[in-house]
């Protein structure tokens, strides 16, 4: 007796979903580039439902993924600002052969200056409260370094010039902004150091957000081959 051939709408659905599980055992580090490129081809030649099943038979179970906040509730700072008349106009911090941070629910003032000479500033303004409008960061390093965090959506421009030294720049947001909206200006002057501006979620880990970053970018990839096998089957 033959087999009854499956809906085209099943099989397409399958390999949907095994696109998006190999992409995350990826990102989970079960598969390498070339064994995810691998199967992925074989999984956009499958042409039944068990050829589409083998390709995860053999991989370990996934590890639970921490649950990914939107943006629009990650980042409180875009929404919820604070009474402009309740912010201090300037404030400096300064690290000298020690270190000085600034993190969790804080009010920035309108105009940051961060002084490092031999020491090291981490400036975290993921759950800061920020003013209507620009707040300003000015940056001075002398041997020495500093970290800055921004969370997902807040307009950041920068402007740094490093001499002997590096500027890890992070730029987002759109250029046509509410005169009233929160965003983040960076000036500075480094000299035989360092500074990084990243991108985090709200708890998120250096190394977490390497590992989000690197499946987002791994998605994007087999979206665009997805679309193009597409395309190539219509023309078929």
């Amino acid at each position: 007796m033959n087999d009854i051939p499956r809906p085209p709408v099943a099989l397409n659905q399958a390999r949907e979903r095994t696109v998006q599980v190999l992409s995350e055992h990826f990102a989970q580090d079960n598969l390498d580039v070339d064994q995810l490129e691998a199967r992925l081809d074989l999984c956009y030649r499958a042409t039944s439902l068990e050829e589409i099943d083998v390709l995860t038979a053999d991989l370990p179970m996934l590890r639970p993924r921490a649950e990914v906040v939107p943006v629009e509730d990650a980042t409180p700072a875009l929404r919820a600002t604070v009474d402009p008349a309740t912010v201090r106009d300037t404030q400096v911090v300064v690290a000298v052969m020690s270190g000085n941070s600034r993190k969790g629910t804080w009010t920035p003032p309108r105009h940051l200056y961060a002084v490092a000479a031999m020491g090291g500033l981490d400036l975290d303004f993921r759950e800061a409260r920020f003013p209507p409008g620009e707040t300003q960061v000015t940056i001075f390093t002398v041997m020495g370094g500093a970290d800055i965090i921004v969370p997902p959506g807040l307009p950041v421009r920068s402007n740094v010039v490093a001499i002997m030294g590096g500027f890890e720049q992070a730029e987002q947001g759109p250029d046509d902004l509410p005169p009233d909206a929160p965003r983040l200006k960076i000036n500075g002057f480094v000299l035989m150091g360092g500074v990084d501006v990243t991108v985090r979620l709200p708890g998120e880990s250096a190394r977490d957000a390497r590992r989000r970053r690197k499946e987002e970018r791994r998605l994007k990839k087999t979206e665009r081959k997805r679309l193009r096998e597409e395309a190539k089957r219509l023309g078929e």
